[in-house]
């Protein structure tokens, strides 16, 4: 690499960094003086605390790292463009192509940052920022279906409860049927069914085994069995998915879908949004180029307002669609990758005007 490529690619990366260390801190700040009544109130120990904004940290990062790139990008760019370094370079024979290139490696290392972020980090913190949420600060508020609990688990085995309580890990008038194509095989009801020590627990068991000719019933008060589902997997949390690595998340998806759950578009925005983040920080770094690598009039101040008026409208795109997937039957691919395609043509777009 040249003396070019290294100038603006420590510029790029150090602006990068530099402006995450500024909001990280104001993020904290912000949300730390919304939720310190609450913490205080319900007497939250100093280290939960401190797990709790390590979490947000990198959750916080994660979520907003594309503005983050976006807005860098437009910042050590316009300056260069104001000090006329940009028509320096070009005028000494570089053209905009080669220009564009150590932008374009500084994008690949974030991207790859961002993907190892997305796909193993960012799913540990996001557990621990919703624990902590919904542990403390958001006690008794409904993050999963605890009433008329209804389970598909394969082609024929489906499960149902009356009251399902998560944390004791037991279900009221709980039903499991087992059926043989259309035809009803085994039912098993019990009044009440308790996990423990990876045995389930059916008080008032009653199993009844369908024949062709009479029907065989089985009693007990009290009956110890294993049954072959996990009962942390009878009614997932809402946020489970951001929870889980790519490769678990793969893995839930495909037993979600066999199971027919109504969630499962909420479940592939996520997976789909491992991808298309960095995916989008690349995008956004060639339309920051595009946009403040002419000298303006107005200064660093249009370049930047342009720029945060892109974002907001691709932020806008991204959070109306992916909300649309998430509750109707808008493909989830489509409302996902829909923002990067639109805004990968602007680019293009934009690239060849500011070529020119």
């Amino acid at each position: 690499m040249k003396i070019l490529d290294w100038y603006i690619l420590k510029r790029y990366l150090g602006t990068f960094f530099t402006m995450i260390l500024l909001f990280i801190p104001i993020g904290i700040i912000v949300d730390l003086s919304e939720k310190i009544d609450n913490m205080l109130e319900h007497k939250v120990p100093i280290e939960a605390v401190i797990g709790y904004y390590l979490d947000f940290t990198i959750y916080f990062a994660n979520l907003l790292f594309p503005l983050f790139v976006f807005l860098s990008v437009i910042w050590f760019t316009s300056k260069l463009a104001n000090k006329t370094e940009i028509i320096a370079f070009l005028s000494s024979g570089v053209s905009f192509w080669r220009f564009l290139r150590p932008y374009m490696i500084g994008a690949v290392i974030i991207c790859l940052g961002a993907l190892v972020m997305g796909l193993f980090l960012a799913p540990k913190a996001s557990q621990g920022f919703n624990e902590f949420k919904y542990s403390y600060l958001k006690k008794g508020r409904k993050v999963q279906e605890t009433k008329n609990v209804y389970r598909q688990l394969n082609d024929s085995m489906f499960l149902y409860a009356n009251n399902f309580k998560p944390l004791e890990k037991s279900a009221t008038n709980f039903t499991i049927e087992y059926f043989d194509g259309n035809t009803l095989d085994i039912k098993i009801s019990a009044r009440k069914i308790t996990f423990k020590d990876s045995i389930y627990e059916l008080k008032d068991f009653v199993k009844r085994r369908v024949l062709e000719n009479e029907d065989i019933i089985e009693k007990a008060n009290t009956k110890d069995t294993i049954l072959p589902f996990n009962i942390d997997e009878f009614t997932p949390v809402t946020y489970v998915a951001e929870t889980l690595n790519y490769t678990e998340l793969s893995k839930f998806i495909e037993k979600e879908s066999n199971r027919g759950s109504s969630d499962i578009n909420r479940y592939k925005v996520v997976a789909y949004k491992r991808w298309s983040i960095p995916v989008s920080a690349f995008i956004l770094t060639i339309i920051g180029v595009a946009v403040s690598s002419m000298k303006r009039r107005g200064g660093m101040g249009v370049n930047l307002a342009v720029g945060i008026s892109l974002a907001f409208v691709f932020i806008f795109f991204d959070k109306v669609l992916g909300t649309l997937a998430n509750q109707s039957d808008f493909p989830p691919v489509v409302a996902v990758w829909f923002p990067n395609v639109s805004f990968g043509i602007l680019a293009i777009y934009l690239l060849y005007n500011a070529k020119r």
